[in-house]
């Protein structure tokens, strides 16, 4: 299936790259539809929606930044996108590049959770006070190299 991208212009597809949000993305609940492309720049993935060519997310494997993230959903919501066992489960997290060269952060707080087994995907909020939605990645991979 050929993309129109935001980043990449036209690109092709396979269905195992398109995943399903039910609830949308928080502030996007329309759109439901979007496919995983790598980026140019490991280890970040493009979230390029479906149904809004110009609508693009860059996303990040939290626990390469931050060692002891943990993001802890409860079972209920889990079930919700049919995830029966923890090998079923990727965690990703938004990020955000701002163009007045402030920090480059990660929203920590929430996190893109995706079943690998059926491609269903949810955004969850956490309730864990360590964590926010502007996590300084640059920040974190420093003190991670000390």
């Amino acid at each position: 299936m050929e993309v129109l991208t935001k980043t990449k212009g036209r690109v092709e597809v396979e269905e195992k790259q398109i995943v399903t949000f039910p609830d949308g993305i928080m502030g996007f609940e329309q759109f439901k539809k979007y496919a995983l492309i790598n980026s140019e720049y490991e280890p970040f993935i493009w979230l390029q929606s479906l149904d809004k060519s110009s609508l693009a997310f860059l996303l990040v494997d939290p626990f390469l930044i931050c060692g002891d993230y943990e993001a802890d959903i409860d079972d209920a919501s889990l079930a919700r996108i049919g995830i029966e066992s923890p090998e079923d489960l990727v965690v990703m997290t938004i990020v955000t590049i701002p163009t007045d060269g402030s920090a480059i952060t990660a929203n920590f707080l929430g996190p893109v959770v995706i079943n690998r087994k059926n491609n269903i995907c949810m955004q969850v909020v956490l309730t864990d006070n360590r964590w926010t939605t502007k996590f300084d990645i640059v920040e974190s991979l420093k003190k991670k190299g000390e």
